[in-house]
């Protein structure tokens, strides 16, 4: 099945990006504590994260263009951060660090027996943007927007515009925010957390909430992330029910997998792969983010993604 949109030819860059970065400090423990008790840790790292900025560097890391839209702190962590995603190609020419603001930074609690993780985040009200902040012109030089809703208002200015520039616009999100419902209906591509249909709909069916998300609000691709489980998409009157890869040589941490996926997703639709082989493709790149600690530390390569699928 091909995905049910056309791509602008001729672009600076393949996908924008507007939305959260993050410095984290992941803190690895032999099994996560019970309250009231102390446990010594095994290992700990600062890294560079946060969902837009890691799906970001994912898609450098796979051979295509990005840009970012987003802020940090004028502190060290987001000169850190900054530097991170310029490292890796990013575009930052939209990317600005607020005077005053500390930077969006997250403690992460991974149990080494199984890689899960337990975040523990703080955003600075200063970074958020408003309406009439959020640089719109932007939006000429890139083939999709991809953003997280946390800043309503700038992201419904964005969607307005990007499909008034005939673009693609896809959407991470994990939790009901005010206003919703008016973003929604711009999204051609919605992947999101496991729980976000019923939290949004209050349906328990994932695939009742997801045929009730794409008949209210017409998105061409609606889905959810599953885990180690997989994915599972709608696309026109079809569900594509993908299994999960084990991590080659286990999994280390599972901080980023989700920003992962949707990165292989999109570079699987901008480079003409089906809707399935897209799905496998996001499922490997998700797994491969997991082989170390860190959000974006094994992002993989193109090659890397597809000496995975060639192998299972």
């Amino acid at each position: 099945m091909q995905f049910p949109f056309n791509i602008l030819q001729d672009q600076d860059f393949d996908v924008i990006g507007f939305g959260t970065n993050a410095v984290d400090f992941l803190i690895q423990v032999p099994d996560y504590p019970a309250f009231n008790s102390k446990v010594e840790l095994v290992d700990y790292v600062r890294a560079a994260g946060g969902e837009v900025a890691t799906a970001m560097a994912g898609l450098q890391r796979l051979g295509l263009k990005t840009s970012y839209i987003g802020r940090f702190g004028n502190d060290d962590a987001g000169d850190f951060g900054l530097r991170t995603l310029i490292d890796e190609g990013v575009d930052v020419t939209y990317a600005e660090q607020i005077e005053g603001a500390r930077t969006q930074i997250a403690f992460i609690v991974i149990d080494t027996r199984n890689g899960e993780r337990t975040v523990i985040w703080h955003r600075d009200a200063k970074l958020a943007y408003k309406e009439t902040e959020v640089p719109a012109d932007a939006l000429i030089h890139s083939k999709v927007l991809h953003f997280t809703p946390h800043d309503i208002e700038a992201c419904i200015k964005l969607a307005r515009a990007a499909k008034e520039n005939s673009m693609v616009v896809s959407i991470d999100v994990d939790k009901v925010f005010d206003d919703i419902d008016e973003l929604l209906p711009f999204v051609d591509i919605m992947i999101a957390s496991a729980d976000f249909p019923e939290k949004l709909l209050g349906a328990s069916d994932q695939k009742t909430a997801l045929r009730e998300i794409k008949m209210r609000f017409g998105c061409g691709i609606a889905g959810v992330t599953l885990g180690e489980k997989g994915s599972l998409l709608l696309c026109g009157d079809e569900f594509i029910e993908t299994p999960g890869f084990a991590v080659p040589g286990g999994c280390k941490d599972t901080t980023g997998a989700g920003d992962s996926f949707r990165a292989g997703l999109l570079y699987g639709f901008l480079t003409g792969e089906s809707v399935e082989k897209s799905a496998r493709i996001a499922n490997a790149v998700a797994a491969l983010k997991c082989r170390a600690v860190g959000a974006r530390t094994a992002l993989p390569t193109r090659e890397e993604v597809y000496d995975l699928l060639k192998n299972m």
